[in-house]
């Protein structure tokens, strides 16, 4: 039977970190790559030692920042999860068979996930049955676009998919997905300007609704009530500020030439 290193990103987890943990503890080794948390992330984490290690670095960037963990892993297949995700024991069941099974058929095996909010399952707004990127990989088959956020998963080799679903639960609250709005649509814009992408306000506005008609419309998300404008509307802010971020960025640089 191969071997499995689970990896996981973090900074300031600890309300996440332990459920995250306790769903992949059957895997062979976890890798935790901290980037500086001031809460007690690193307490948490070293209570599953030996099992578990615990690595401490700068912040360079989603994507760069899971190479950095794939680089750390050492067994035959890696599985690379958010702290905010969750390994459902349907899932854990679906992966050991696979690797026991199809080992030599893939390189790489995607799954769907099931995002929630206030306690509830998004089935529409957010992709029913949210097909995430590849997160299982055999080592040496896989690496991270080296974007800001948003990171792509790059793969070589066939791509198998799994049924079962990983849970993801990206939003404790209303609070948190505001924060997370104004973090996103920063690194978003960042993310923009390194592509050397250019925006307006009117282009903010456009590409915001556009956001909110696709995840409220287009993909149902009215159908999950309430819970589903709230995602729909932090779309449209999330995209606005993105780009509005950009454009209030190209406007001071021209101010300064």
């Amino acid at each position: 039977m191969p071997t499995i290193s689970t990896t996981i990103i973090t900074k300031n987890e600890a309300d996440n970190i332990a459920p995250c943990i306790e769903s992949v503890v059957w895997t062979d080794e976890i890798i935790i790559l901290d980037c500086g948390s001031t809460d007690n992330t690193k307490q948490i984490c070293e209570k599953y030692a030996p099992k578990l290690k615990f690595y401490e670095t700068d912040w360079p960037g989603y994507g760069e920042q899971k190479n950095r963990a794939l680089k750390l892993a050492t067994s035959d297949w890696i599985l690379s999860i958010d702290a905010d995700e969750r390994v459902t024991s349907a899932l854990k069941n679906e992966i050991l068979q696979a690797l026991e099974h199809d080992a030599e058929k893939y390189t790489a095996y995607q799954m769907p996930r099931q995002n929630y909010f206030l306690n509830k399952p998004l089935k529409h707004c957010c992709g029913k049955g949210e097909a995430s990127s590849p997160r299982l990989a055999k080592k040496g088959y896989c690496e991270f676009s080296n974007d800001i956020v948003h990171e792509k998963t790059i793969i070589t080799g066939n791509i198998g998919k799994l049924q079962s679903e990983l849970s993801h639960f990206p939003w404790k609250n209303l609070e948190d997905l505001l924060n997370k709005t104004n973090i996103y649509s920063t690194l978003g814009a960042l993310n923009l300007k390194q592509r050397k992408k250019k925006s307006s306000f009117a282009m903010a506005l456009i590409r915001a609704k556009w956001a909110f008609i696709r995840t409220y419309f287009l993909r149902l998300g009215f159908l999950d009530g309430w819970p589903g404008f709230i995602i729909a509307l932090n779309a449209f802010e999330e995209t606005f500020y993105k780009y509005a971020k950009l454009s209030e960025e190209i406007i001071n640089r021209n101010r300064r030439l």
